[in-house]
């Protein structure tokens, strides 16, 4: 990063060979001779007058088609339209000379122009100037050179000043305080959608959204950025910051509205409507959508590619330096910004903190009052009916009505499963087992035939309750559908071989497999195995990837994962955004299977694949209707 660059020492960096200059500066008798400007600029000689520029407002519509012709980011698709009201956005952003007069009247020292999180980070950094201003004379001086990326020069007065969204925040209060807002609403900084409408007409969304070379970075080079109408300092036409009058003006009269330094604005990073995780790299946005990303926009002199592109939607944390800078603005009506929580970046940690401690307890809350769909009588007797298929039998009630080419293939589908894995030959180790997912029992028990012990677990405590009961010796009954409110009550009967030595090797418990490496750490006697399965489990958890990369942490070397799976996907237990496949890749709309991209996470996570097979099963609805579902059946051996 070339930030990182400049906020190393300057003896430890040397600029290479073939880097773009500074932006050219006057020439050295004029430089000599205002050199006198340093310790006290002025406005007009030193900087521009900085003006606040009335806008319209209007519509916005945001978003990147799927179809545009260039590489992008997942948060830059899908759609959102802001209103935007009337508002006042400075002429220039505010440049070093402006901001010196704050540092002057000790905006660093009174905490009152501060968020509480932007002063514990000024306390934390000792923070008295911008970071990468250089001091040039006495203390209390305000004397001031200035870090470019590999040099120290004199201060560039014109030049935007360079801070993170904090010192911004704290400016636009102390201008407030000092001079009075022009509107009812006290100084801010630029939203998402207000810089939209003060980009030159000719580049912006609605321009590139009907031409692609609208958007200027897909046909202009770095050498040619700074030429024309709507010339700009970007895509490394030069390596420094620049006078924010260098270049023309936007249509709306706003100068650097794209490029020189990238702006804060009033929006946390945030998803458009429709979004989408992108596979190949399923971590770049999500984990920042959390209300302590702060959005930049219009690029820096250092955005290349994607981030001189119009559609680029940036982020970084309220204290992070990026070659970013900020303007005033002031309006009537409410910012028009999207916050993921209320408010700022004012105590924003604490606020998230606390707010998924409520989640936490509406979520306990919400299993303590058997809310699972899982938790019904009807799903309990659905299960046992699934898991033993043989009772019924002393009732004379069959599994499946008697009938040609009748699917009794598809019972004992969880012994099938556990039978399975066992044929693959898992190297013993411990001789130890695990089901995820156990629901009733029938699949644990059956493991327990062929393993020493076996854990079992499930997120129904309906279903672990009736598989401790059958585990203890009591006789459970259920009732089969037979017509409407018609059924038929039957005894659990259990697989031969399950004899009361192979019940005792089981240990159910009540547990949750998308924090399945938490147990592998902390649940005592959890230990490791030599085989694992997942029975039609994992297109029905809120985060499958979470279970899958626990198994490094559970399988001993040479041991097995069987995983059986429809693929069934459905928001109502799998968000969108978790879903290993069944959806169309959003930018090329290829087709993505889950099985592609299971064996790509499993293969990732040190899993060989050793047998697929399609497996059958049938679950009774009622005597004339039965579900008949075909799984993918998948054997992975660990290297």
């Amino acid at each position: 990063s070339s930030v990182l660059f400049r906020e190393t020492p300057i003896g430890l960096v040397q600029r290479p060979a073939g880097w773009p200059g500074l932006y050219p500066d006057k020439d050295d008798d004029e430089a000599a001779e205002e050199s006198t400007t340093r310790r006290h600029p002025t406005e007009g000689a030193d900087y521009p007058p900085n003006e606040m520029v009335a806008v319209e407002g209007g519509d916005v519509s945001l978003g990147k088609p799927l179809d545009f012709p260039s590489y992008g980011w997942d948060n830059e698709y899908g759609t959102r339209t802001v209103s935007v009201p009337p508002f006042r956005a400075s002429k220039h952003m505010i440049t070093n000379g402006e901001y010196h007069e704050f540092v002057r009247a000790g905006g660093y020292r009174n905490e009152e122009y501060w968020c509480a999180d932007g002063w514990a980070w000024r306390s934390h950094r000792n923070m008295k100037w911008p970071f990468f201003w250089t001091p040039a004379g006495p203390q209390g001086s305000h004397e001031y050179g200035l870090r470019t990326i590999f040099e120290e020069v004199d201060m560039r007065w014109d030049w935007p000043v360079d801070v993170t969204y904090y010192e911004s925040k704290a400016y636009c209060r102390w201008k407030t305080e000092m001079d009075g807002s022009p509107t009812s609403k006290p100084y801010r900084v630029l939203t998402e959608a207000e810089h939209q409408l003060i980009r030159p007409q000719q580049h912006n969304l609605d321009a590139a959204r009907a031409d692609a070379s609208a958007d200027k970075v897909m046909t202009t080079s770095g050498a040619r950025f700074p030429s024309g109408s709507t010339g700009a300092n970007l895509n490394m036409a030069y390596s420094s910051h620049n006078p924010v009058d260098a270049f023309p003006p936007s249509h709306t009269g706003h100068h650097d509205a794209v490029g020189n330094a990238w702006e804060w604005t009033e929006d946390h990073f945030n998803p458009l409507k429709n979004f989408e995780v992108h596979h190949v790299y399923d971590d770049f946005s999500t984990p920042c959508f959390d209300g302590k990303h702060s959005m930049i926009v219009g690029g820096s002199f250092m955005s290349t590619g994607d981030e001189a592109s119009v559609f680029a939607r940036f982020h970084f944390r309220p204290h992070f330096l990026q070659h970013s800078g900020f303007r005033l603005v002031a309006s009537e009506e409410d910012a028009p910004a999207m916050h993921l929580f209320a408010g700022e970046f004012e105590g924003q940690a604490g606020k998230r903190d606390h707010e998924a401690a409520i989640d936490e307890e509406a979520a306990v809350d919400s299993m303590e009052s058997n809310d699972n769909v899982y938790e019904s009588d009807d799903l309990l007797s659905m299960y046992l009916g699934l898991h033993f298929p043989s009772s019924g039998s002393k009732e004379n009630v069959d599994p499946v009505m008697d009938h040609d080419n009748s699917p009794l293939h598809g019972l004992r589908f969880p012994q099938r499963v556990a039978e399975l894995l066992c044929s693959l030959n898992p190297v013993r180790t411990n001789n130890r087992a695990l089901d995820v997912g156990c629901a009733v029992g029938g699949s644990s028990f059956e493991l327990a035939k062929s393993f020493d012990h076996v854990e079992a677990f499930d997120f129904s405590e309906n279903f672990v309750a009736a598989a401790r009961r059958i585990q203890s010796g009591e006789q459970l009954t259920f009732k089969v559908p037979v017509e409407g409110d018609i059924t038929e009550e039957v005894n659990v009967i259990q697989e031969p071989g399950v004899d009361s030595a192979v019940l005792e090797k089981v240990n159910f418990f009540h547990g949750d497999a998308c924090v399945l490496s938490e147990y592998v750490d902390s649940k005592e006697n959890f230990g490791t195995f030599d085989g694992v399965i997942l029975a039609n489990l994992l297109c029905r958890l809120p985060d499958p990837v979470a279970c899958l990369n626990a198994m490094p942490k559970l399988v001993n070397k040479g041991g097995v994962v069987v995983m059986v799976t429809p693929f069934t996907w459905l928001e109502e237990f799998t968000p969108r955004s978790k879903w290993l496949g069944g959806f169309n890749d959003p930018v090329s709309q290829k087709p993505m299977y889950s099985k592609d991209r299971l064996k790509e996470i499993m293969e990732g996570l040190g899993f060989e694949k050793i047998h697929e097979e399609e497996m059958p099963l049938v679950i009774r609805e009622h005597r004339r209707k039965y579900q008949y579902i075909v799984s993918e059946a998948t054997g992975w051996r660990k290297k």
